[in-house]
C-alpha cells in the first residue's frame, strides 16, 4: 500500500513510518522545510513538499495514494496561544483530504486527543471508544472523519493519549512538563493532583496506526492509550525526581505561570480504557509505561 503521511518530521511520524516500512508499505511523507525533507527521506520516505494550507495539494496526494495517515498539527501555534487557529487549519486540511477520497473505500486514518472527553464532560471514569463528543475543537475534525463511513471511506480516528513517550519525544507534553519544573525550581499540579492523564509510548502508537490504515473498519475510533490514567501528582513527583526539585500544588489561577500552555488542560481528569482498540486490532502496547520511561532518564540527558 502506497500510504501518504502528514506531519511525516514529527515525533509520532518516527515511529509509524518505520513500521509501515518494515511492513512492507511505501510511504509519500509530507514536508513544509529543507529539514523536514531531509528528516523524512532519512526515515526512507518519499518526500512531497507542501503543507497543511496547501488544500489543493492535499487533495492530489489523497488522491494519488492507496491510504492516508493524518498526523499533523500546528503544534507551535498551540505552544503560543492559537489554539483554536491550528484546529481551524486541522479542519480544512482534514476536510481537503475526506473529500478527496469519498466513495473511494480508501483508509483515511485521522488523530484526535483523549483530553477532548474530558474537555467534552465525561470524566470521573475511564472515558471509552463508544464515547462521542457532539462538538468542539478538534472533535469536529474526527466527527467529520467518523462520518466519512458513509460516504465511501475507510476512515479511522485515533485518540492519543496527552503523554506520548519515547526516546524519540522532543518537543510533547511531557518536555514540557520537565521543562516547565526546571525553569520553575519545582513540578506543579493543580489542586490535590488527583486527577489522571493517560500516556502511550510512540513505538506502539507507530503499531497502532500501522494496524489502523490496514485493517480498522470503517467509522472506528480507536484509543492510543498504554497507562489508562496516572495521578496528576504521580507525574509531578516522578519528574521532580529526577531534577531533583520539589513538587507544589498550584490554584487554577496560578497554573499559567507553572504550566505554561498546558494550563488549561493540566487540570483535567482524563481516564481512558485501550480495551475496545485492543480487541478489534489485536493491538497490545508492549514498551515501558509513563514512570518507568522517564526514570530511565533519557528525557534528562
Amino acid at each position: 500500500m502506497r500510504v501518504f503521511v502528514t506531519g511525516a518530521s514529527g515525533h509520532i511520524a518516527s515511529a509509524v513510518i518505520p513500521e509501515l516500512l518494515d511492513n512492507g508499505h511505501q510511504v509519500i511523507g509530507l514536508a513544509r522545510s529543507d529539514s523536514a525533507a531531509a528528516a523524512v527521506a532519512a526515515l526512507g520516505a518519499e518526500v512531497r513538499r507542501g503543507d497543511l494550507d496547501d488544500l489543493d495539494g492535499l487533495r492530489e496526494a489523497a488522491s494519488d495514494a492507496d491510504g492516508v495517515i493524518h498526523l499533523a498539527f500546528k503544534h507551535d501555534a498551540l505552544q503560543t496561544g492559537d489554539f483554536l487557529g491550528a484546529v481551524s487549519s486541522d479542519l480544512a486540511a482534514t476536510q481537503a483530504m475526506g473529500a478527496a477520497l469519498e466513495g473511494s473505500g480508501k483508509p483515511f486514518v485521522t488523530t484526535g486527543g483523549t483530553l477532548m472527553l474530558a474537555m467534552g464532560g465525561i470524566t470521573g471514569r475511564p472515558g471509552t471508544e463508544d464515547d462521542q463528543v457532539p462538538g468542539g475543537p478538534r472533535t469536529d475534525a474526527a466527527n467529520y472523519v467518523i462520518g466519512l463511513a458513509a460516504q465511501g471511506v475507510r476512515s479511522s480516528v485515533v485518540r492519543l493519549a496527552p503523554m506520548v513517550h519515547s526516546d524519540l519525544d522532543h518537543h510533547g507534553f511531557t518536555m514540557s512538563l520537565i521543562g516547565f519544573a526546571r525553569e520553575n525550581g519545582s513540578a506543579a499540579y493543580i489542586g490535590d493532583g488527583a486527577n489522571r492523564w493517560p500516556a502511550a509510548h510512540t513505538r506502539d502508537i507507530g503499531v497502532l496506526y500501522r494496524l489502523a490504515v490496514e485493517k480498522a473498519p470503517a467509522g472506528a475510533t480507536l484509543h492510543g492509550v498504554g497507562d489508562e490514567g496516572i495521578p496528576f501528582t504521580q507525574i509531578a513527583e516522578t519528574i521532580a525526581a529526577k531534577l531533583g526539585v520539589g513538587t507544589r500544588s498550584v490554584t487554577v489561577e496560578q497554573a499559567g505561570d507553572a504550566l505554561g500552555f498546558l494550563a488549561a488542560f493540566a487540570g483535567l481528569d482524563n481516564p481512558t480504557s485501550n480495551a475496545k482498540t485492543r480487541a478489534l486490532l489485536g493491538w497490545e502496547p508492549t514498551h515501558p509505561g509513563w514512570v518507568q520511561d522517564v526514570q530511565n532518564g533519557h528525557y534528562f540527558a
